[in-house]
């Protein structure tokens, strides 16, 4: 039998009532926390724990103090907010920020904090590695919180389908972290493209230019978990596995903790395309059908994931609009160049893939219209109509999405009751959906 490499039992952290999640599986886990009535608060109006005025202040906390969380604590401040706690299962990310921030709670377990909290605290950030995302972000909706998740805000489909339907019954707010759809540059292309400019839409490419480790065997050696890390706590709903370093530096490589790039570039990249083709159809009844996924470059990879990944998504009419195909893509530039890709895809563009001051400069997508080709960066933060000449500037057109300074602030914006997120979970909960189905073809490698 394989055990914990640290006998820390989760119970020793919680209450009596939730003390039974700390042994089952994650779907498990998922739909108890989403059902349980026992101090479940659902809520009439889109607020938590009151009703707030323009000028009061959000009181956040912030699960997860890695690369991402780090950056929501100052943030939290920096934007007028009040940070009231934050909860890492390292003691040494807590302690760094107890002693720069004295004022801040800090906790291990994220269901401690929600409980000791309690009507203190109107929403959380969630910052944990992804096969943690769920579990975190579902707790503090069936109290009542407002939640802000990084991307992507599930490990599985089933994890994505049951966010959207808990917000929904909770009436919380929510966004997940693909700061890309707050920009102006997406939004008022997004209008354009809605309004028929760029003409009918059948096919779109999305890539990503990093590609998977290949097939890894899991580690053998079993080194003594660190003194300040709590690995049961680390660990959740996975299943159990002895403490590796590994696991913890590079969790996002690993199938059972990470989506590899279809959640974590594709959750930027996606939505675009999604939004054009509009296959939030399939979610609101308006189209029937199954989108197909195909792998077109099988590598077997379960514990990890492809080298290079290509997959095609064959979707269905919905309404009026025609059949359509979307190619995804995620390899190194060489790989992409050396397979005719690159090439493939600049021609489409008319132009370099290249974006000047961008983050991941030579990642992106094309949405092509019979009328006009739609590139975007990575983030889908800058876009542009091809050719660009025969496309005026959309400024003076009235603006159906307007923008709010920053994704966070639309999200502190919607937790006082103001206008949802774009990225709410009603729609990034189905874009992931459909981006985690990718990597189930992967891994069974058949449509």
């Amino acid at each position: 039998m394989m055990h914990r490499a640290k006998q820390t039992c989760w119970r020793c952290h919680l209450t009596r009532r939730e003390g039974a999640m700390a042994r089952c599986t994650r779907r498990e886990l998922l739909a108890r926390t989403a059902t349980a009535g026992v101090g479940g608060l659902v809520l009439t109006s889109a607020q938590s724990a009151g009703s707030y005025r323009a000028n009061e202040k959000l009181n956040l906390a912030v699960v997860g103090l890695g690369a991402r969380g780090s950056y929501h604590v100052g943030m939290v401040p920096r934007v007028g907010e009040n940070l009231v706690a934050v909860c890492d299962a390292n003691r040494q990310r807590t302690a760094a920020v107890a002693k720069q921030r004295p004022g801040v709670a800090v906790f291990q377990d994220f269901r401690r904090m929600l409980d000791e909290m309690g009507p203190r605290l109107d929403g959380i950030i969630v910052a944990t590695p992804d096969h943690t995302h769920a579990v975190i972000s579902a707790a503090a909706m069936r109290r009542g919180k407002h939640v802000y998740c990084e991307k992507p805000i599930a490990h599985d489909v089933g994890e994505a389908r049951r966010l959207r339907d808990l917000a929904r019954q909770h009436k919380v707010a929510t966004q997940m972290g693909n700061q890309g759809m707050a920009t102006d540059s997406f939004r008022r292309t997004l209008e354009l493209v809605q309004d028929g400019v760029a003409g009918e839409i059948r096919e779109a490419h999305v890539w990503y230019v990093f590609g998977g480790s290949g097939p890894k065997a899991r580690p053998k050696d079993t080194p003594p978990v660190p003194e300040h890390l709590d690995w049961d706590l680390w660990l959740g709903p996975a299943p159990q596995r002895p403490y590796h370093p590994s696991y913890v530096s590079a969790w996002w490589a690993w199938r059972e903790y990470g989506t590899g790039c279809l959640g974590g570039g594709g959750s930027h990249s996606i939505h675009m395309t999604f939004k054009a083709l509009d296959l939030i159809a399939f979610w609101e009844g308006r189209a029937k059908g199954t989108i197909r996924i195909v792998p077109e470059s099988p590598e077997p990879c379960p514990e990890n994931f492809p080298r290079c990944e290509i997959l095609r998504f064959e979707v269905p009419a919905r309404g009026q609009r025609p059949p359509a195909v979307i190619h995804w893509y995620n390899a190194t530039e060489e790989e992409l160049r050396r397979r005719g890709i690159w090439a493939r895809l600049e021609k489409i563009a008319g132009r370099s893939l290249e974006w000047k001051n961008s983050w991941t400069p030579r990642s992106g997508s094309l949405v092509v219209g019979s009328k006009a080709v739609v590139h975007t960066n990575a983030h889908n933060s800058m876009c542009a109509l091809l050719p660009e000449k025969d496309f005026p500037q959309a400024a003076g057109r009235p603006q159906r999405f307007p923008s709010v300074g920053s994704h966070e602030r639309e999200w502190m914006n919607a937790c006082r009751g103001g206008t949802p997120g774009l990225s709410n979970f009603d729609h990034s909960g189905p874009a992931i959906e459909l981006l985690l189905a990718g990597n189930i073809a992967t891994l069974v490698n058949r449509p």
